[in-house]
């Protein structure tokens, strides 16, 4: 965020903290981009701050987190010392969520493979309205083909880009017969390792498609340790992956840092993973 927009998310986050009553007595960005993160200190509260414009997108993350948590999934868990709803102030929404500590190294493939098996065994006892994957393919293809939304994206990686989600969308959507909910984005960003064990975070991802979808963003050695991979359907799914991350980076408003890295890199990524599956 800006300066002055940061400024007013972190006086909002405190502001609603403190008027349900919990201690704030400093306040540390956790995070920081469209919407940041933040610790409260002491009442050990994360809260989550965007513009109000993101609203819908946060009640659908509280939602699926209520409903998560009822069923014992191995997830970051709302506040329970407050109402599980998202707050307004200052044109701002804001959650609340459980602040965890980091403990511990990077997650081992065997673990990060068992917590997502027990994570996608929770998403099929609830029952959600949630998007396809394949709305997230047109939405990137929005970015893509409308110039005025990726300005700087050259003809040719345009194209390039473009057919990738057509194509290789297409060919991972047209089987629906292995579809069931899934986290959206489980990548390693999204898994902390926690005294309670890896809990996944960044529920708003939730969409409905193929296991592999959800594996491609993993490290490559978590799929040797889940049970009844389709390796064809997931090197699809990396390469569908690469080029959904790649259309968000050309975007004219993407604030991920170090993004020129990343536009460069991302499209080679594309190219890499369509070579092991064939495609390209």
């Amino acid at each position: 965020m800006e300066a002055l927009l940061l400024r007013r998310a972190v006086a909002a986050g405190r502001s609603v903290v403190s008027g349900l009553g919990l201690r704030v007595d400093d306040v540390v960005v956790v995070h920081d981009s469209d919407r940041v993160a933040l610790r409260l200190v002491p009442c050990g509260v994360l809260a989550r701050v965007a513009p109000v414009e993101q609203l819908a997108d946060f009640a659908y993350e509280v939602e699926v987190a209520r409903h998560l948590v009822g069923v014992g999934a191995p997830v970051g868990e709302l506040d329970p010392r407050v109402e599980p709803r998202v707050h307004l102030r200052d044109g701002f929404a804001l959650s609340l969520w459980t602040f965890y500590e980091s403990v511990g190294s990077e997650i081992a493939p065997v673990d990060y493979a068992d917590v997502l098996l027990r994570h996608h065994a929770a998403l099929r006892r609830v029952d959600l309205d949630t998007p396809h994957f394949t709305d997230r393919i047109a939405a990137a293809l929005r970015e893509v083909e409308e110039r005025e939304r990726s300005p700087e994206l050259s003809g040719s990686d345009r194209q390039f880009l473009s057919g990738t989600l057509r194509g290789v969308g297409a060919e991972v959507g047209v089987d629906g017969s292995r579809d069931q909910l899934l986290h959206g984005e489980p990548h390693p960003g999204n898994l902390l390792n926690t005294r309670r064990g890896p809990l996944f975070v960044d529920l708003a991802t939730c969409c409905r498609g193929p296991v592999e979808f959800d594996l491609a963003h993993a490290p490559e050695e978590v799929a040797q340790h889940y049970a009844g991979v389709d390796h064809e359907l997931l090197h699809r799914c990396r390469a569908l992956n690469w080029a959904l991350f790649s259309a968000w980076r050309w975007r004219r408003d993407d604030r991920m840092p170090d993004r020129e890295h990343w536009r460069v890199e991302g499209l080679d990524r594309v190219r890499a993973a369509l070579g092991r599956c064939g495609s390209g």
